[in-house]
């Protein structure tokens, strides 16, 4: 004798929450009748907290500066690909612990161009440094930040710009993707 045990439908059932339920799967018993099982319960949303997301991409920006302008400085020239990297890295900061928020992506790409930018000052201040076989310390209070943008101002070209697009848009990217 066979029978097939299934639980009573709700009462209350409205035709969306049928279609968001998973379907049961059948389950041979111990007596060989076929009871029907739910399947796996649907994963709730992760809701994400911006304020953590933003002070995350923060940190991050800061230390892909440091280490993009110490590549730079070990292989003395600028790569696209660790230009992407800082992009990925401040990106994937806000949009894993910042959750979907519509203002992470705008923020991963301000503060991946943000740290492109200051991790080719700090190329310039190691470069200065090395040259003048002087501490990061003393180019800093000798050049100063303001001389630093000076130099790059005098040394940027296409390529320094389209760096920093490349930042800026992978930024976007892999906040916006990590979001979701």
């Amino acid at each position: 004798m066979s029978q097939q045990f299934q639980p009573p439908a709700p009462e209350s059932a409205t035709p969306a929450t049928n279609a968001a339920a998973p379907a049961p799967a059948p389950y041979p018993g111990p007596s060989g009748a076929d009871f029907l099982v739910p399947g796996p319960a649907p994963v709730a949303e992760r809701a994400g907290n911006v304020g953590l997301g933003i002070a995350a991409a923060l940190v991050a920006a800061l230390a892909a500066a440091a280490a993009y302008g110490g590549i730079m400085n070990a292989i003395e020239r600028e790569i696209g690909y660790a230009a992407v990297g800082v992009g990925a890295l401040v990106g994937f900061a806000a949009g894993k612990l910042g959750g979907r928020n519509p203002v992470l992506p705008v923020v991963g790409a301000i503060l991946a161009v943000a740290s492109v930018f200051l991790g080719e000052l700090f190329f310039y201040a190691l470069a200065l440094a090395g040259a003048a076989n002087v501490g990061l310390g003393e180019v800093l209070s000798t050049v100063g930040v303001s001389g630093l943008v000076d130099i790059w101002k005098e040394e940027a070209d296409v390529m320094s710009i389209l760096f920093l697009a490349l930042g800026a848009f992978t930024g976007y990217g892999s906040a916006k993707k990590i979001g979701d």
